[in-house]
């Protein structure tokens, strides 16, 4: 019994070590014209760090379910809009109120999914809160996250374009 103690493990692990390894989507995240006219009025800072967070959330979600494998997905954020005032404009309004100030926040993507096997489709994407009562959660960028994770589902499932 000991012996297969040993040898049930060790076997797993060369089982999985002798798998080929496929290739790992890649996600490429660009701003849209629109996105690019609220840098100033969002801050680089939020901006930057909401390209990185699509990127990260999409990739992570598809090497999790091992979808899209090969793949090349290149996103456009053609439009993005914080729960709460974002540190540039608190900068800019002095007044703002971080908690209590609430809005209707989300994000849109388009872009396009590039298949291993070099099919190309369309992607386009958006999510919003519908109404200011359904804001849920306190964060800056909650309803943007939303939109990426959905969005993350969504390719994973093969739906590409959701409007």
């Amino acid at each position: 019994m000991r012996k297969f103690a040993f040898v049930a493990p060790l076997g797993a692990v060369l089982a999985i070590a002798a798998t080929p390894a496929l290739a790992q989507p890649v996600v490429n995240v660009t701003l849209g014209p629109d996105v690019q006219e609220k840098v100033d009025e969002l801050g680089a800072r939020d901006v930057a760090q909401q390209t990185d967070r699509l990127a990260t959330v999409v990739q992570r979600a598809l090497e999790r379910e091992g979808a899209l494998d090969g793949a090349t997905i290149n996103l456009v954020l053609t439009d993005l809009k914080p729960n709460k005032p974002t540190f540039q404009q608190m900068a800019d309004r002095p007044g703002l109120d971080y908690f209590r100030s609430l809005s209707i926040g989300g994000a849109t993507i388009e872009g396009q999914v590039t298949l291993a096997d070099g099919t190309t489709h369309p992607v386009k994407y958006d999510w919003y809160t519908s109404n200011i009562a359904d804001v849920r959660g306190y964060s800056t960028w909650q309803d943007a996250d939303r939109a990426y994770s959905r969005l993350a589902e969504n390719l994973i499932r093969g739906r590409y374009v959701t409007r």
